[in-house]
């Protein structure tokens, strides 16, 4: 057997299109290189000829993409060639790294030919170039037909021919049009050009085509019209044919309905505030359902010397081919000239071939000083419906468009749909390199995620953001992706795609959180990745056995979409946080990202969060910092939808939310959720009476304000300042402060108060709050009799006061219990037996309760819900239950070893305080007569009611104990707040301070004293500090907190730096426990 390999041949590497001088270290040289087709690239030989004074040579790579194949490749080589280096060869044979291999669509050839004109002056040294459109503005990008300078001097002479062979992307059937010109510069760029004939092969090799695009015009500055790119549409195709019997058949046609010329009167609307106007050279693209027309210069306004001024209008005429409906712009300025600023308000296109008229809205700065720092605009036509913004694996953003788009249907996009399926979800990604010597990498890393049974997620690829090139050592970088739902994570593999001996990599921590599992994975790897270091692997497959597990809250994907309102100005790029609250809790306030276009006049804006399970929604809650170059934003609504089951709830304001156009002057609005139409809170007036003690000095000067809690969530932050006294908080006053337009918070449970000590005697003795809501006709007593003073009591300036009316409700010995059980949906689930349950809980163990089937009354039917209920001691709660399956008749004959039930799931609700535990089974109970075999399954989720939360809350002191680490600089001068979050609520934000101490120092504990009501079981600490001192970075060891009531200690790792000099920057931490 023999076979042979193709090959090109040696090729000389002679004129570099980037480097006058070649080969010259850190640097990249691009070469064209023409060959024979040989197939598929399976390996390249490179070498030097040894001449000249230095002839050592260290090369990294080298890259070879073939636009005919599809592939663009890379040859890792990493290895010196030089005589004297090394092994001493001159000469490498290198092969293509499988993961750095590109693909895409292969390009087809097009040969060019271009007719100059033979008028005087009509021949260029410019740099011309084309892009070739077909149908539905498809189009390929531009192309310069030279390759370097001094082709542009041979070609493109008076009433010369010049042909070119070019590989571009496939446009279609039918060239549409064509857009030629070039970059102007040289002493001749000056060009006259008759005509462009484009040919290229028929399918299957049966012939040729060659379309003519007339021209006859100057492309030049000084010449015609100015324009130095031209937009061609078709005149006749000339078509050779090879038929069946081998002769050609040759047709020349005219095309039938080219698409016209159009002439567009653009109108350019720069804003009237100070600073709003520019000198630098704008430039413009217009996009229409046929294509686009190219950047264009917006260089001779018509109706302004004095272009681009602070509230002018400035006019333009560009002709172009019928872009159809257009539906986008994109404009830019090159930020030259002493004052390249510029405030654009809006752009005006007008068809005047058709008279249509299109209106696109800005109202934003271009401007590397101001608010993005952007210098290029997007912007869509007013009354466009389409998707607007791009979707990719690692922004969280909904819609997506590209210039193919259908205009008038808005796409589902594909992540939406995904997310609705539960296919895919997103993975949270956070990579720590180490700091040895040569730790750092600039390849491309890659995350695998395994579960059970081979079921994989696809290679996810960990791209850094723009502006990074590298893994650096130390540096923590946090990745955001998307990809396959593999259920039970059980393996992870890590790699990247360097394979030269330099591109190794340290990885120091991996840490992996998957939201909609409320699971989070950290992995201490400290492995190399590297061919020359340790065993010379560059992937790691690491066991998640091997991985600390934390449990940090189940979280639901629901999409979001903020309706910005179509008012002047209304749009902006302050900050922007919201909080959602729903019947089992509310949300932390997460910020809702700019993300570039988001939130501007008249646009719907559509994202994914991942939001806590807390529905049904109530309210949201909507503040913004009132900061930025535009801090007032016009909020229409905000729609969430919930991506499991399809929820919609909305959140409707239609108001300012800003200092100076809203008439409150508020930055933040509370908006009930309307659910089928139905508003889910009512509104109300809260009427608060603040009674201060009849001791010394019980009044105070100094700022109050308070927090209501609810069965619905907080009320947020009160200011109480205007009371119906005008020396308020005086000895032995009652001042009273009225809350109009509030939602309703249903049962008041606790209230929080503080004030900020300010004045000259801030300290305050508070003996009672009375809150009336006016909706429900009911009042609220919450018992202080304390100090909020430094100098008195335990020093606290901030008090948690539990609801008087809750204080009646005794735990009973006895109660009631409904015992819900779903059968699974699937072939042979169900059973004619009976099923017995027993609960074990905190304070013991219940009966067994037998849940009975009848012949009259069929129970555990296939896809069944049957409820029981039975009375029974109180066993607290719930954390197990035991589960069996057993004959109706008692007969151990009648126990079949094939018999089973199949259960989904099974809901215990306690009746008194109406606590539901769930248990989610999803398994099968085979049929057995002795009563020791069953099946134990823990508890998965538990609601607790309002009534049980209530109940619980008693003032509580928490030791909180914070360790700092042992490294040198770990001690830190900021202030420090800490805030503690458990499963009744949150500690609120507390300073952790105490008078004349030097506090978080290196190597030492500091012990505080916090009281607030219990908050149940601890589930997370947020520990920061506000970067203040001469060094503020501090590297926290661990938190441990202790409930003095219960002598409980909950310790919270860190390990980490609050520094934003290290690791990630953050100057914040959330600590989630350790058991």
């Amino acid at each position: 057997m023999s076979f042979c390999i193709a090959t090109t041949g040696t090729v000389s590497l002679k004129a570099s299109k980037i480097n006058k001088n070649k080969f010259e270290r850190g640097k990249v040289d691009e070469f064209t290189v023409e060959s024979v087709d040989i197939g598929d690239l399976k390996k390249i030989k490179i070498g030097h000829d040894n001449k000249g004074n230095s002839t050592g040579w260290f090369l990294e790579w080298v890259e070879i993409d073939a636009p005919s194949l599809g592939q663009c490749l890379k040859f890792p080589c990493g290895r010196w060639l030089d005589k004297s280096e090394d092994d001493g060869a001159i000469e490498r044979i290198i092969f293509p790294a499988k993961l750095q291999t590109r693909e895409y669509i292969p390009f087809v050839p097009y040969e060019i030919t271009v007719y100059t004109s033979d008028i005087f002056g009509a021949g260029t040294d410019a740099d011309v170039f084309i892009v070739l459109y077909g149908c539905d503005g498809i189009c390929t990008r531009q192309k310069s037909l030279c390759l370097n300078k001094r082709e542009q001097r041979m070609y493109f002479e008076r009433n010369s021919v010049n042909q070119f062979i070019v590989e571009l992307e496939d446009v279609g059937d039918m060239i549409e049009k064509i857009r030629i010109g070039h970059k102007g510069g040289g002493l001749n760029s000056g060009w006259h050009l008759d005509r462009v004939a484009i040919r290229r092969l028929l399918p299957n090799g049966k012939g040729s085509e060659t379309v003519t695009f007339p021209c006859e015009r100057w492309l030049a500055k000084s010449e015609d019209d100015g324009e130095t790119v031209r937009e061609l549409v078709p005149s006749d195709i000339f078509t050779e044919k090879l038929m069946k019997d081998g002769t050609l058949k040759q047709i020349e046609e005219e095309v039938e309905d080219p698409l016209e010329v159009h002439t567009y009167k653009i109108t350019v609307f720069t804003g009237d505030i100070y600073g709003a106007g520019t000198d630098a050279n704008v430039f413009l693209n217009i996009y229409g359902d046929l294509g686009d027309m190219g950047e264009r210069k917006l260089s001779k306004s018509e109706t302004n010397f004095n272009k681009f001024e602070r509230g002018q209008e400035d006019t333009f005429t560009i002709e172009a081919v019928d872009l159809g409906i257009v539906y986008k712009i994109k404009i830019r300025h090159d930020n030259s000239m002493f004052s390249p600023d510029w405030f654009l308000e809006k752009v005006e296109i007008l068809d005047e071939t058709t008279e249509e008229s299109f209106v696109f809205l800005c109202e934003r700065w271009l401007s590397k000083k101001k608010e993005d720092k952007k210098i290029e605009r997007t912007l869509y036509e007013q009354s466009y419906e389409g998707d607007r913004n791009s979707l990719d694996g690692s922004c969280l953003s909904v819609s997506s468009q590209d210039s193919n788009a259908n205009l008038k249907e808005t796409k589902k996009s594909r992540l939406v749909k995904a997310a609705e399926e539960g296919s895919m979800i997103p993975y949270h990604i956070t990579i720590t390199t180490g700091t040895e010597y040569d730790s750092s990498t600039n390849s491309r890393v890659y995350i695998i995620i395994m579960g059970p049974q081979k079921v994989q997620t696809e290679r996810l690829w960990l791209d850094l953001p723009e502006g990074k090139d590298e893994f650096a050592d130390g540096s923590v970088e946090k990745f955001s992706v998307w990809g396959l739902d593999v259920g039970e994570i059980k393996k992870v593999e890590v790699g990247h795609d360097g394979a030269t001996p330099e591109s190794c990599w340290l990885m120091e921590e991996l840490n992996i959180v998957v939201p909609t599992k409320g699971v989070m994975y950290n992995f201490v790897a400290k492995c190399w990745l590297a061919r020359d270091k340790g065993d010379g692997l560059t992937s790691r497959i690491l066991n998640i056995l091997d991985a600390e597990c934390v449990n940090i809250g189940v979280k639901v994907l629901y999409e979001v979409t903020v309706v910005t309102g179509d008012i002047e100005s209304g749009g902006t790029d302050t900050s922007i946080f919201m909080t959602v609250f729903g019947s089992n809790g509310n949300t932390e306030e997460m910020q809702l990202e700019k993300n570039g276009d988001r939130f501007e006049r008249g646009q719907e804006d559509s994202f994914i969060m991942e939001i806590a399970d807390i529905a049904p929604l109530r309210k949201m809650r909507i503040r913004t910092d009132g900061k930025g170059t535009r801090p007032h934003w016009f909020l229409e609504r905000i729609v969430l939808k919930n991506l499991a089951n399809q929820e919609v709830a909305t959140f409707t304001y239609g108001e300012w939310l800003s200092k100076l156009k809203n008439a409150s002057g508020s930055l933040v609005c509370e908006m009930p959720a309307v659910i089928d139409e139905e508003q889910m809170m009512e509104d109300t007036t809260y009427t608060l009476q603040v009674k201060t003690s009849d001791i010394g000095g019980a009044g105070t000067d100094a700022n109050v304000s308070l927090i209501l809690f609810g069965e619905y969530g907080d009320s947020g932050t009160l200011a109480l300042k205007e009371s119906n006294k005008s020396n308020k908080f005086e000895r032995n006053q009652m001042d009273e402060f009225s809350f109009s337009d509030m939602l309703s918070l249903g049962d008041l449970c606790k209230v929080r108060v503080w004030h900020d000590n300010k004045g000259i005697a801030p300290g305050w003795h508070l003996e009672y709050i009375d809150v009336m809501d006016s909706a429900m006709d009911k009042t609220f007593r919450f018992q202080c009799d304390r100090w909020l003073a430094k100098g008195e009591d335990d020093g606290q300036l901030i008090r948690e006061l539990a609801c008087a009316n809750n204080d009646i409700l005794e735990l009973k010995e006895r109660t009631a219990y409904e015992i819900v059980t779903v059968t699974s949906d699937r072939e042979d689930a169900d059973t004619k037996e009976n099923i017995w349950i027993i609960l074990e809980g905190k304070m013991g163990r219940s009966k067994e309760f037998l849940m009975e089937n009848s012949s009259k009354k069929r129970r555990f039917e296939r896809g069944a819900t049957d409820t029981f209920q039975f009375s029974s001691k109180n066993v607290g709660d719930i954390a197990a239950i035991c589960v069996g399956h057993c004959p109706k008749d008692g007969k151990k004959s009648s126990a079949k070893a094939d018999v089973f039930w199949h259960v989904q799931e099974i809901i215990v609700t306690e009746m008194e305080l109406c606590n539901k535990y769930f248990f989610r089974c999803n398994s099968k109970i085979p049929l057995r007569y002795k009563r020791r075999d069953y099946k134990v399954f823990e508890c998965a989720k538990v609601t607790e009611s309002f009534a049980s939360k209530a109940r619980s809350l008693v003032p509580v002191k928490y030791e909180t104990i914070v360790v700092t680490g042992f490294e040198k600089g770990a001690g830190t001068d900021a202030n420090v707040f800490i805030t503690i979050y458990g499963l009744n609520g949150d500690s609120g934000k507390r300073a952790l301070k105490q008078k004349f101490r030097n506090l978080f120092e290196r190597g030492k504990t500091n012990r505080f004293y916090l009281e607030t009501l219990d908050m149940g079981e601890l589930k997370k600490v947020r520990i920061e500090h506000d970067n203040s001192g001469l060094a503020p970075g501090w590297l926290v060891e661990r938190v441990e907190i202790t409930n003095s009531a219960t002598g409980v200690t909950t310790i919270f790792p860190c390990g980490k730096w609050l520094d934003e000099n290290r690791g990630d920057g953050l100057i914040w931490r959330e600590l989630f426990p350790r058991y």
